[in-house]
């Protein structure tokens, strides 16, 4: 049985100081969604909405273009499925380091702000509690909200050439995410460089460019990751040393 006595390190306030580093991270990429968001045709209080009730960068980036253009909720749904899957198996894995403390309700609260960062905060402790865990997500929530809000609201006053400038920094995060692996790993390179020639065929291409964003989005996962695995298959014994 795993224990449920709160300790220094598995307190609200230990959860809420591990969750920090993550907040003031969280504050940039927020604020260039924010100025994304509004300068594609959303809002302010859109996009904080948006960003208070969905707390993933990816999604969330990729949502803006097909509510816009108004994309039906079926392809704003699965193309949040395609995207967002890996939380899913995120959250199997850190429900085997929760104690006897969490209940449903808070494994329910617990994942919804269970992002890449806290899941690998809280994968690196032997156990964790409510208490701490509640403290983990809290402050990345507010950093993400409040991020996106400075930048929603920046991005309804400054002048259109820095929207447009300060608009280019969400992608530069992702390139930033995905540039350093690709040079180390041949697969990811290969997955990254079909999904590109899949997204460009999908933009020049007659009758490939009238197929809607989120569509687009899925097919280019899907077609990307499916190809490299069957091409690069991770071996039983490789997965099981890993």
């Amino acid at each position: 049985m795993k224990n449920t006595g709160k300790t220094k390190e598995n307190t609200f306030l230990k959860g809420l100081i591990d969750g920090l580093p993550i907040c003031f991270g969280y504050v940039s990429v927020a604020f260039a969604f924010g100025i994304f968001a509004v300068s594609n045709g959303l809002n302010a209080p859109e996009a904080i909405l948006i960003s208070m009730t969905n707390v993933t960068s990816a999604g969330q980036l990729a949502a803006v273009p097909i509510i816009v253009s108004g994309g039906t909720l079926f392809e704003l749904a699965v193309s949040q499925l395609i995207i967002n899957l890996r939380y899913a198996l995120m959250s199997v894995s850190l429900s085997q380091k929760l104690d006897n403390s969490v209940k449903l309700a808070d494994r329910l609260i617990i994942a919804f702000v269970n992002t890449d960062e806290v899941f690998a905060v809280a994968s690196s402790k032997e156990s964790v509690g409510k208490a701490y865990m509640f403290g983990l997500i809290l402050s990345p929530f507010l950093g993400w909200s409040a991020g996106t809000a400075v930048g929603a609201f920046a991005g309804s006053v400054l002048p259109a050439v820095v929207i447009s400038a300060l608009g280019v920094a969400i992608y530069g995060m992702f390139i930033a995410i995905v540039v350093p692996v690709a040079r180390e790993d041949r697969h990811v390179l290969f997955c990254v460089i079909i999904a590109v020639v899949l997204s460009v065929a999908f933009k020049y291409v007659p009758l490939l460019n009238t197929v809607p964003t989120g569509f687009t989005i899925i097919i280019c996962a899907v077609a990307a990751s499916t190809a490299a695995a069957l091409i690069y298959p991770v071996s039983e014994e490789k997965e099981g040393a890993q």
